[in-house]
């Protein structure tokens, strides 16, 4: 480098290191002063105008405003599947009955007679609208967001200003969960002041709730990082604002997290010998443990929390599986010793998994089995207490969370080097480079349902491909004609021609991965582990290693989130 690149990179790193030694937060993570202007609120809902009607059973009916706006939940996703779908139509129909009248009540008495076209076709033009608005309309819609992001967006932990992740609260709507959730369907309320709880210093200004309403509760806990929290009213489970991924405090958190499943790759084999020997246990307790890490460990299973009281989703984890979950094989598909597994995980997305496991392994889940109902528990001598509890034993801070990321981290890293090619080109690369975070979401069971546009995008693919072939094809015979012509007489044109094919091969080559990329990822969502579960530091590292842009791999909000470690990340980096 030359001695000005080297000022720059002195620089960067005096800045990066700066920021990350001038506070830590050793003693987890616990800050001095914190003041921030609140949440901003779902604006009001504004009625239909007269002329959009609702039909109901062929006639026209004018409903009141809350079931209107209900109304209006199920018509804007009226094309969408999850309004076919028995469980969210009747989920549906049984909470907005809730906010209609009394004589709404005993007029709508069957979603089937309800005709939601009207207005389902005013909400698509609206959008339509959307689209076409002059660039007048569309810059004073950035000014009011980017006003309100300069009010609310920021906040002060620490005599730092710190940009705040989603300061806007959500909408009222309809819950759509994942998988066959039980609860889809349902209404997601509208979140009012009364429902907030504002977290901030004691010495700090307390942002004032909307005229004519009050907060919940006004708290002063230095001992966790959120601003605002809630509870909805869907699963009962606490919402919250928190800090940008970009925040310091954020990067510190990211950081712990990773460097913990770095500490778990340093004793890995001793856990695993020791859960191997405890397969030969006396006691039945502790071999049901030794089994659950196992799975916990070789397929990356959650532990398996209690549900909340009234849970109507049957989910579960790797203690709280039962007989029903799991079927064994003495032999299967050429493999000795496989478990079936057919059971609802987090979110309600199914886990369905056939594996070969060690020959101890399977008998004591015949074991396990013996004289049991279907609907008995699998591990009866097992809880998540007393599994967090042995895992806090074998090494402080591991948790099954930490085998996760630990075993997606590794997995990549490993993928990584077997997949890339050095010869490959960058779309080539990437390829790989998805292929092997492909790897680790199908270890941790991150499905999706295919995109509703799937089709739709790969079919315009396809004719993009088609196309190129064409003209690459034509490019060729154009090529060829030039060499003929080059015998005769010496010019440029045969080499520009060849620079021409060799241009096109490439788009096409780069499209064929998009689509072969595209396709690979219908079911897969690669985003989750990314995020969550891979030491971001491989990424970096591999970037730099092959030359691959960092955007390739990560968008903006992505690397605003993971700066630590693209900073601090080099070429030769091992998780």
């Amino acid at each position: 480098n030359s001695l000005s690149q080297q000022g720059v990179l002195c620089r960067r790193y005096v800045t990066v290191m700066s920021w990350w030694e001038e506070e830590r937060y050793p003693e987890g993570i616990k800050w001095k002063f914190l003041e921030h202007k609140g949440p901003v609120f779902a604006p009001p809902y504004e009625p239909l105008p007269e002329n959009v009607k609702f039909y109901y059973d062929g006639k026209v009916m004018k409903l009141s405003t809350k079931a209107e706006e209900v109304a209006t939940f199920f018509a804007k996703m009226l094309d969408h599947e999850y309004t076919t779908k028995e469980i969210f139509r009747k989920n549906f129909f049984k909470d907005w009955r809730k906010e209609m009248t009394s004589e709404e009540k005993s007029t709508i008495t069957s979603l089937s007679k309800c005709d939601f076209t009207h207005m389902s076709q005013y909400f698509k033009a609206q959008t339509e609208a959307r689209k076409q608005m002059s660039k007048e309309e569309k810059q004073k819609i950035k000014e009011e967001n980017e006003r309100l992001l300069k009010e609310y967006g920021y906040c002060v932990m620490d005599n730092h200003k710190e940009r705040i992740a989603n300061f806007k609260i959500e909408p009222p709507g309809l819950f759509r969960g994942r998988g066959n959730h039980p609860k889809m369907g349902m209404l997601k309320r509208r979140i009012m002041p009364e429902d907030i709880i504002i977290n901030c210093s004691k010495d700090s200004k307390v942002p004032p709730p909307p005229p004519g309403h009050k907060w919940k509760e006004v708290r002063h806990d230095n001992k966790v990082t959120w601003l605002v929290s809630w509870t909805e009213n869907i699963q009962g489970s606490i919402k919250y604002i928190m800090l940008n991924p970009s925040s310091r405090i954020k990067g510190e958190k990211d950081w712990q997290k990773y460097e913990t499943a770095r500490r778990l790759k340093k004793c890995v084999d001793k856990i695993r010998n020791q859960y191997r020997e405890d397969w030969k246990s006396k006691e039945m307790k502790v071999r049901q443990r030794a089994v659950a890490l196992y799975f916990i460990d070789k397929l990356a299973l959650r532990a398996g929390n209690e549900k909340e009281e009234g849970e109507t989703a049957d989910t579960v984890g790797c203690c709280s599986l039962r007989v029903e979950h799991i079927k064994l094989h003495p032999e299967l598909d050429g493999q000795e010793y496989v478990v079936e597994f057919d059971f609802l995980g987090k979110d309600s997305i199914r886990y369905y998994n056939k594996v070969p496991v060690e020959k101890r392994v399977f008998k004591n889940l015949q074991l396990f089995m013996e004289n049991k109902q279907p609907e008995d528990d699998l591990f009866d001598r097992l809880n998540t207490s007393i599994l967090n509890k042995h895992l806090q034993d074998l090494m402080e801070g591991l948790t099954a969370k930490v085998f996760r990321t630990y075993n997606a981290s590794i997995t990549l890293q490993q993928q990584l080097k077997e997949l890339t090619n050095p010869d490959d080109n960058i779309p080539a690369k990437i390829l790989s480079y998805n292929r092997a975070n492909r790897a680790v979401a199908i270890l941790c069971n991150h499905q999706r349902a295919p995109p509703k546009t799937f089709e739709k995008s790969m079919m315009n693919l396809q004719s993009k491909i088609d196309a190129k072939k064409e003209q690459l094809a034509d490019a060729r015979r154009e090529l060829k004609s030039a060499k003929a012509d080059a015998k005769v007489r010496r010019d440029e044109k045969s080499k520009n021609k060849k620079k021409a094919v060799q241009r096109i091969e490439e788009q096409l080559m780069k499209l064929e991965v998009q689509a072969t990329d595209r396709e690979e990822n219908k079911q897969i969502a690669l985003s989750t582990s990314k995020l969550n579960y891979l030491d971001p530091r491989i990424s970096v590292a591999w970037c730099k290693k092959w030359g691959i842009p960092i955007e390739k791999i990560y968008n903006k909000t992505q690397r605003e989130k993971f700066a630590w470690a693209i900073d601090m990340a080099e070429e030769d980096y091992e998780f």
